[in-house]
């Protein structure tokens, strides 16, 4: 993916932390519920008897932002500089991380260090940590 620093727009990104900051506020006052996305993808997996239709709303509200976005601004527009393979990779990579991570960067980065939870500070400088090394790795040997 490119993206174009020079066209940052800082409202959009107040504006877009601010309603995900309420939207996860929302969910754990009134639900009860981390929003932690592999979490709420994974109760749709393997249901509990009432605990699915806040999950298909959340994943629904997921889906559907961006068209609605699309409706007042153009989308931009993302490219993806990889293989089919690497992707494939790249994602199951991911969902196992997610799985020993006992959670995903938002239900961690978010959620988690918002309660303060230890573990999801340990996490989260893990992500972080990850993201660095591989950036600098793949800049300094994949050129």
């Amino acid at each position: 993916m490119i993206l174009s620093w020079t066209e940052v727009n800082p409202l959009m990104a107040l504006i877009g932390g601010v309603l995900i900051g309420g939207a996860v506020s929302i969910l754990i006052l009134f639900n009860g519920k981390v929003a932690g996305i592999s979490g709420i993808v994974g109760g749709l997996i393997n249901p509990q008897k009432n605990d699915i239709a806040w999950r298909i709303a959340f994943v629904a509200g997921l889906v559907i932002s961006p068209i609605v976005y699309s409706v007042f601004h153009t989308l931009p527009v993302a490219t993806i500089d990889a293989s089919n393979t690497m992707i494939i990779i790249a994602g199951l990579t991911v969902g196992i991380g997610t799985r020993y991570g006992s959670g995903c960067t938002s239900g961690h980065g978010v959620c988690g260090l918002a309660r303060l939870t230890p573990r999801s500070l340990v996490a989260t400088f893990s992500f972080m940590l990850a993201g660095v090394a591989t950036v600098y790795l793949v800049r300094q040997f994949a050129q």
